[in-house]
């Protein structure tokens, strides 16, 4: 998943960056407000993560832009300002969630988590396909109660294909969510890591669960 970060304040920018990294996202993050206009404009993220005092534009200015493209994306403002004005300023304009400074890495986890499941229409940490349990809160996969021992990436392609059960999902948006822009990567890295994905899900025995649309990109979905 990708997730775009804007915040000024630089320790906590880089540490926050880390930690979504190290939780198997894909982070573009800023410290000012009109790049990060223009990475909310140009480019499709998961979930917003604003500061609303930015150098530039105002961190609301981007959550406006962000809803009015019609784009679906969950946003979570980050903010020193917690009078209950602030707040309901910041909902009322479209956020999804609002968590004040100082807030302890731990809760922002859990509520990008929620996010993320909420935006696309999971309510559980645990997802279920037939007999493969996705652990959105572990970041760990199991089937038939075997657990599936998964890179950080193929876990991470997993989560997208399993948020989005029985949906085509593109190549371009594997692509999308999965890597960074600035990565050199092989043309069909994609279809590698599906691969080996579907090796380690599809034991002998086993129901084919990843389904290639040719021409179009992968569902997930248990079928007779």
């Amino acid at each position: 998943m990708r997730i775009l970060l804007v915040e000024d304040y630089g320790p906590l920018r880089l540490s926050i960056a880390e930690r979504l990294r190290e939780a198997g996202y894909i982070v573009d993050h800023t410290a000012d407000g009109r790049e990060g206009l223009w990475y909310a404009k140009e480019n499709h993220y998961s979930l917003a993560i604003l500061d609303l005092m930015l150098p530039g534009v105002h961190g609301l200015d981007i959550l406006r832009d962000i809803r009015q493209s019609k784009k679906e994306t969950a946003v979570l403002i980050t903010t020193a300002k917690d009078g209950i004005n602030d707040r309901v300023q910041g909902l009322d304009a479209g956020a999804d969630d609002y968590l004040v400074k100082p807030f302890a890495l731990d809760e922002l986890m859990a509520r990008v988590r929620a996010l993320v499941r909420r935006n696309h229409g999971a309510k559980d940490a645990i997802l279920r396909i037939g007999d493969l349990e996705v652990d959105t809160k572990r970041r760990s996969a199991s089937r038939s109660g075997e657990e599936v021992e998964l890179t950080s990436k193929e876990f991470a392609l997993l989560e997208l294909l399993a948020l989005r059960t029985g949906e085509v999902v593109r190549r371009s948006d594997v692509w999308e969510q999965l890597y960074d822009f600035n990565q050199d990567i092989e043309s069909n890295v994609v279809d590698v890591y599906v691969a080996h994905l579907r090796k380690k899900l599809e034991k002998p025995g086993l129901k084919k669960l990843i389904h290639t649309r040719r021409g179009e990109g992968y569902i997930l979905e248990e079928r007779d």
